[in-house]
């Protein structure tokens, strides 16, 4: 199973990654050749290439050794997050049929237990005259959170990357971000998690960081979805992305205009344009980074996904007894 996961959990930003290896072999192409030249003193120009691939001549009185710091300027920063990137989610609404194989997923990933998941699916009907369909739900990831804006002790936080995490080790548990936030999307352990004991795991030697948020649940903080930054820093994809068996969620970065299913590779400005992407609650000025599109030309009927639905409540039932 792992090794059928592997092709779908692919490096995503593989594309910004070598643009962005390219940029950093050019400085220390540069570097090397100002450092040679002002040592042997030879030529008095020397041939460069631009960005774009042309190549022109600059005199070597203009060309300075660049130092690089790697300690302070490249060194990951979990409350920085990953420089140049802005991550979005666009959830197709007419793919999902509440497989819940997402939850799953971040559950397992993300050792949650009981009925804290991060990741909810809900049955959705506008008027009892509209079809109803199935809404996956995660937090919005708001360039403009409330939750930050609230939070007393900086336990809440967004990163340049357009990622909100929270601290565990900071939270108060005075839950301000839950009444703040307007998408009731946060979950508040009132209790021990007792992971190791629900979930039997061992969790020793587990480091406890805003990335790796699930690992130790702490009573009396609060919990949320993520977009799984452990995964994310090392270029794959989010868990409930891959897990997914419908292609239901995309993820990308919103700089690059790429979304990714695992399985195809999509145009996100073009996705919203030609399928009507919307966003939850826009009014409210919150400035999501989840896109939803409309549930039309469903590819199941909504009666199947109620029968996954109870298979699922019933399965799950069963494994708490």
């Amino acid at each position: 199973m792992e090794e059928q996961n592997k092709n779908p959990r692919r490096n995503f930003l593989d594309k910004g990654l070598k643009f962005g290896l390219a940029a950093v072999v050019g400085g220390l192409g540069i570097s090397k050749l100002s450092s040679k030249l002002n040592a042997n003193n030879e030529g008095e120009t020397v041939e460069l290439m631009t960005t774009d691939g042309t190549l022109i001549q600059v005199d070597s009185s203009e060309v300075h050794e660049v130092e690089h710091h790697h300690d302070s300027e490249d060194k990951y920063n979990v409350r920085e997050g990953i420089p140049n990137r802005k991550f979005v989610m666009v959830i197709d609404l007419a793919k999902c049929k509440n497989a819940l194989a997402c939850q799953s997923a971040c559950n397992k990933h993300h050792y949650i237990t009981g009925d804290n998941a991060w990741l909810k699916v809900y049955q959705m009907q506008e008027t009892k005259d509209t079809a109803p369909y199935w809404m996956p739900t995660t937090c919005q990831h708001c360039d403009q959170p409330a939750c930050v804006t609230v939070c007393p002790v900086g336990a809440t936080f967004k990163r340049k990357d357009g990622l909100v995490l929270i601290d565990n080790e900071r939270c108060v548990g005075c839950r301000f971000c839950m009444a703040a936030c307007p998408y009731s999307i946060r979950v508040f352990n009132w209790g021990e998690p007792n992971q190791e004991v629900t979930l039997n795991i061992d969790l020793t030697g587990h480091q406890h960081t805003p990335e790796h948020q699930g690992h130790h649940s702490i009573k009396g903080t609060v919990d949320k979805c993520d977009f799984c930054p452990h995964a994310v820093q090392e270029n794959k994809l989010p868990h409930c992305v891959t897990a997914c068996p419908n292609g239901v969620f995309y993820f990308g970065d919103k700089y690059e205009d790429t979304v990714t299913n695992g399985e195809e590779t999509l145009r996100f400005s073009k996705l919203l344009k030609d399928k009507a992407g919307y966003r939850l609650m826009e009014g409210l000025g919150t400035e999501p980074s989840v896109y939803y599109l409309p549930p039309v030309d469903r590819l199941v009927e909504f009666e199947d996904g109620l029968e996954n639905y109870n298979e699922f409540k019933s399965v799950d039932k069963n494994e708490e007894s």
